[in-house]
């Protein structure tokens, strides 16, 4: 008897990460101690919870660019209503407020106006970007209460294990069960495997899209918050180009960019395996223009390597039917 191994995408990365930390360890003496396991969680963290939005969409075969600009608006008027007098709590809430609203938005627009979720997007990530600009012009507010800063920054006791990081795995716990163990899910990977087909079997498409759109701009109002607390500091200009790294991780994780395909663990594998790599590199003392390449690579070989273990399958099936 034969026993035959199947490797899905997501599985492989798990294995790729799990070769990378060992590679990483044998050839960078401080990457496994317990400051830099902790600050790849900790750099890794507001691109995870944004991620948690990002893969819904993407399985529906939409995008959205403007997640790190609505993290950054979120992020200002966190700063602004803070400085004008608000409680910390409230202004939490309106940054998370902030980040529903601007989610819903790029959902009317791509459903209801009927544009392309990538030219929407590409003109809220300005949009959104320039009413920060707007909101704090040049400055940065950069004093907020002592607790919330060590929640963004601080480990649990004396572990590595940042504060935000139990935060980051409930949120994931929620959205797997969501994706693998809901009709919301279910819903979701219908829709991305054919939209007309979902709208035959009853689904409503265009309320999904727009609830997932707005879910999508509430996570990145959660990762404003994280971030702001993290460096302490409510600016225009935070999580410029963090959008890009979302994105790449999904697709690292096996979420494919048809839409249709994707898990949670694999985006977290993918998310894990993209900070490890660059943390690794980092240690090694190598220049960013070189870490920028390596992440380039990265996600061609992300959108690239599922495409052709497809084809290598189905040509595999013809040849066994020829046969």
């Amino acid at each position: 008897m034969k026993l035959k191994l199947r490797f899905s995408w997501d599985t492989s990365i798990l294995i790729i990460l799990a070769v990378v930390w060992v590679a990483a360890s044998l050839t960078t003496d401080n990457f496994l101690s317990s400051i830099n396991v902790s600050q790849i969680f900790s750099n890794t963290s507001e691109i995870t919870i944004m991620a948690f939005g990002v893969i819904f969409l993407i399985i529906l075969g939409e995008i959205d660019l403007s997640v790190a600009s609505i993290l950054a608006l979120g992020s200002s008027m966190l700063g602004w209503s803070y400085a004008k007098g608000a409680p910390i709590w409230l202004a939490i809430i309106i940054c998370m407020a902030v980040g529903t609203l601007c989610g819903f938005i790029n959902g009317w627009l791509v459903t209801k106006v009927g544009l392309g979720s990538l030219a929407v997007t590409i003109g809220t990530l300005a949009l959104y970007r320039g009413i920060a600009n707007g909101i704090l012009g040049t400055n940065t507010i950069n004093e907020f209460p002592e607790f919330w800063t060590g929640f963004g920054f601080d480990t649990i006791g004396t572990s590595f294990i940042p504060q935000s990081l139990p935060v980051i795995i409930l949120f994931g716990i929620g959205f797997a069960l969501l994706l693998h163990n809901t009709p919301f899910g279910r819903r979701t990977l219908a829709i991305g495997q054919s939209p007309e087909a979902a709208r035959f079997a009853g689904v409503n498409v265009v309320r999904h899209k727009i609830i997932v759109f707005t879910f999508t701009g509430f996570m990145s109002g959660v990762a404003g918050v994280i971030y702001t607390f993290r460096f302490s500091t409510a600016q225009a200009d935070n999580g410029i180009g963090l959008e890009l790294l979302v994105i790449s991780a999904c697709l690292l994780g096996g979420v494919s960019i048809f839409g249709g395909i994707g898990t949670i663990w694999g985006v977290i594998a993918g998310v894990l395996l993209a900070g490890s790599v660059e943390s690794w590199l980092t240690l090694r003392e190598i220049n960013a223009q070189w870490r920028t390449i390596v992440t380039g690579i990265l996600l061609l070989i992300s959108v690239a390597a599922p495409v052709l273990i497809n084809k290598a399958k189905a040509a595999k099936v013809r040849a066994e039917n020829k046969s």
